[in-house]
């Protein structure tokens, strides 16, 4: 089945396929009508084909809208002992906890992150709907994020939300970088199949890792 698509896009969808945690490069493969002929992919062995590929589906589909055919996706895997760690992965955050509190009508939010063996605590408070305690939980994320990058930059959450992608749950937040050139907006998205304010926590560290080497670089 082809997918038609803008040809601007291809490169937007290889830079979204590379955040997943498992692939190490991808390439997408389209006609000069903009349809999406072949999807190859380079991954890790942590995870079966078919489970990547499913995650390939889900991030294409929560990214940019678009139902792909799995019998479009080639998976080539490296040997356990031949995928070195990713230059890349430098400064990328990883959850220590999350936690979450609403007293009447208020809420808070507490994520601890640890980056480059630094523990760093991000708090946000706020009124207790259901949109903002998920917002909450984000701005955290970002509040930690903070302390850790250097230069005049700046995060401001755009949105975050819980979306149903078929039989799946995917937390999916945007995110504006702010710098003194303009702002950039960043997106990221995480399966919702464990906490819900967990998985709000990934997808906004997945719309920021990427840029994280830029962000600490003196």
């Amino acid at each position: 089945m082809d997918v038609n698509l803008p040809s601007a896009t291809v490169a937007e969808i290889e830079e979204a396929l590379a955040q997943v945690a498992e692939i190490r490069a991808a390439r997408v493969v389209s006609s000069e009508d903009g349809a999406i002929l072949e999807i190859h992919v380079l991954a890790t062995p942590q995870k079966s084909p078919k489970q990547i590929v499913r995650d390939i589906e889900s991030t294409i589909m929560a990214r940019f809208g678009i139902a792909i055919d799995h019998r479009t996706v080639s998976i080539a895997q490296l040997g356990r002992d031949a995928a070195p760690r990713d230059p890349r992965d430098k400064g990328r955050a990883r959850i220590k906890s999350v936690s979450a509190e609403v007293i009447g009508v208020r809420a808070s939010a507490k994520v601890q992150l640890e980056l480059d063996g630094e523990v760093y605590d991000g708090f946000a408070e706020g009124a207790a709907s259901t949109t903002g305690r998920r917002r909450l939980v984000a701005q955290a994320a970002l509040e930690a994020v903070s302390q850790y990058v250097t230069g005049d930059f700046g995060f401001a959450l755009e949105d975050v939300t819980i979306v149903d992608l078929g039989r799946e749950k995917v937390a999916v937040s945007c995110v504006i970088l702010v710098t003194p050139l303009g702002e950039q907006p960043l997106t990221g998205s995480a399966f919702a199949r464990q906490a819900e304010n967990e998985s709000i926590v990934r997808a906004t560290l997945d719309a920021i890792n990427r840029r994280m080497n830029f962000l600490t670089t003196p």
